[in-house]
């Protein structure tokens, strides 16, 4: 997997930190799963923070901290939902681990939901600010332009888009603000697959994506 685009720096630190939401984590987590470019970046990241954390004054732990620590390892430890599933690596090429945790299906089967035609989503659902769903856009098809009112991760599964940005393949991930406006465009003869994560909703800058954003959610 020939990856060009990665995440910011300062993504990065804020993920080694614990700070990014559900959504956010998993998306950055799952490009990391396939990028050992970024996954060395995190290891510095937490080399920084746990330097930082040794310069700090020592605080006092409240009385029984410890026990409660201990007590919800001993709960969370072992149960299927905090394991990676030991097949999904190689039974679903296209899904990396730490999604594949959230998915039951192969990328083929999943319960997609029709946007407009040529374009269907499936919302993960996942808690705290923002969204973050798989997105599913036919050949030569690409959502409204549009710019953003918070930060919005984007991570290639399969195929391929191009924007004003450049051109995105299968492990690439687009890391944008609120300063980047861009189209993309599925330019690969497959539907294009991304996994999506927003921390605020888009600002579409046509008349017809302001009409349906409402129903797309996005």
């Amino acid at each position: 997997m020939n990856i060009r685009h990665h995440l910011d720096d300062a993504t990065l630190l804020v993920y080694a930190a614990g700070s990014l939401s559900e959504g956010m984590s998993l998306l950055v987590a799952s490009h990391i799963d396939r990028c050992a470019h970024c996954q060395a970046r995190v290891r510095q990241a937490e080399a920084v923070g746990g330097a930082l954390l040794e310069e700090l004054a020592p605080v006092a732990l409240a009385p029984g901290a410890l026990d409660q620590v201990l007590a919800l390892l001993e709960t969370d430890a072992g149960t299927p939902e905090t394991q990676t599933p030991v097949r999904a690596r190689a039974q679903y090429a296209d899904i990396p681990a730490p999604l594949a945790q959230y998915l039951n299906k192969p990328l083929d089967e999943l319960d997609w939901r029709t946007l407009v035609p040529g374009v269907r989503q499936l919302d993960l659902r996942l808690g705290g600010p923002g969204a973050t769903r798989l997105l599913r856009i036919a050949p030569g098809l690409s959502v409204p332009h549009h710019s953003h009112r918070g930060n919005e991760l984007t991570l290639i599964l399969r195929g391929s888009y191009n924007d004003e940005l450049g051109r995105f393949q299968a492990g690439d991930v687009a890391d944008l603000d609120e300063q980047v406006a861009h189209q993309p465009i599925n330019d690969s003869g497959e539907d294009c697959i991304c996994l999506i994560a927003t921390d605020a909703p888009l600002r579409f800058s046509g008349l017809m994506g302001r009409l349906v954003q409402p129903f797309i959610g996005l």
